[in-house]
This record gives C-alpha cells, structure tokens and sequence, in this order.
C-alpha cells in the first residue's frame, strides 16, 4: 500500500528521468524502479530519492540496509519535509540508519554544485501551494532571506568527506519538476530544481 513516498509518483519522477536522458549521458534504465528496504536490491541503484522523510520510521533490518548501503558509496537523496517538527522526525529516523550523523549546510563552493552546473546561486524552491498563495513556505518551514548561508541546503558526509546524504529541507522539487510544464509555475523554480538533482545524480556517480 502506498504511502508519503508515492505523493508525486509517478510524473515527478518520470519528468525527473526525462531530465536526466536529455542533458546527461547517463543510461538510465526505462522504467521507474521504487526501491525496498527490505530487499538487497536496493544495492543495485547509485542514487535514491525519498520524500516526505517526516514521516518514515524503520525496523531494525531497513535501518541496517540502508546504513550499509549509504557507506557501500550510496547516495540518499531526501525531499519535501518543511518546519521544525518535520526536521526533528526525519533525524529521528536518520539516527536510527547513522546514529553518529554529523548534519552540515552546504555551501555554493561545494564541489557538488560544480559536476554539471555551475550553481551558485540556491533559493528556496516550493511545492504546488506557491500556485494559489504565492508562498515559498510551508509551515514554519520560511527561511529569511538575510541569512548568509541558507539552510535548506544541507547534507551528511562520509567519514571521507564523500556527501551520502543531500538534505533538501524546506522545499520540494518534485513538486517543481511536475509542474515544470505549467505556466503558472514559475520556470526559475523547475529550471533550479532540475538542475539540482541532475548535479546531486552526477555527484553519486562519479564519487
């Protein structure tokens, strides 16, 4: 039975993989492939997405395979989680994979940022509530625009300094990549968004 993870499965996915096959040559594989943690298959994928981590938990043996996938050279990608509640779940559950997890912002030099795009300029990027309220917030998820290093932007990092985990917090760019093709969307907030995961997919491949 699906549950948080399926919110914007399958089109933001697909929208995603479209994304991947036009401006990379990365071969990847036609079908979407929905990852079980209680399977050893989920070693055969470099790079996996999760969303609305506010509200996963895990038995002892998803938390050890995921653990041990994460430093086998595997790479998390988490998204769609806003305000500090939902932070406080999601490194509830992230304790539980890697109990000593040192979280860090990152910043517009990180190397991950570098690999396809040169990104160095981030904003806040908003789910499908921005079409009808205009707000790139969702509960106390608003992040000042004076802050010199912006949060949502966070990550874990192996004890080789390889990032394992990419934290998108405070945003949603699912959302973004399936509503790129709607003129009440804004084009700045899908263009970033794709270029975000294209970089963060490159990343996993190449380091």
């Amino acid at each position: 039975m699906r549950g948080g993870w399926s919110r914007d499965y399958p089109k933001a996915d697909n929208d995603c993989l479209i994304a991947l096959r036009r401006l990379t040559h990365i071969n990847s594989p036609s079908p979407l492939n929905v990852v079980d943690l209680d399977s050893d298959h989920i070693y055969d994928y470099p790079w996996i997405y999760a969303v609305q981590v506010n509200t996963w938990t895990f038995t002892e043996a998803e938390a050890k395979r995921l653990h041990d996938y994460l430093l086998k050279g595997g790479f998390l990608m988490v998204d769609d989680f806003h305000g500090t509640d939902d932070w406080e779940h999601f490194m509830a559950g992230m304790r539980m994979v890697l109990p000593d997890a040192t979280v860090e912002d990152l910043k517009d030099s990180d190397e991950i940022y570098h690999v396809l795009y040169d990104i160095n300029e981030k904003f806040q990027i908003p789910s499908e509530v921005y079409v009808n309220t205009g707000r790139t917030y969702e509960k106390d998820g608003y992040v000042p625009k004076w802050r010199a290093i912006r949060n949502e932007w966070r990550a874990i990092r192996n004890d080789h300094g390889r990032i394992m985990v990419a934290i998108c917090a405070n945003m949603h760019l699912g959302d973004a990549w399936e509503w790129a093709d709607s003129p009440q969307y804004p084009e700045k907030f899908s263009g970033l968004a794709f270029r975000i995961v294209l970089n963060y997919i490159m990343y996993a491949m190449t380091h």
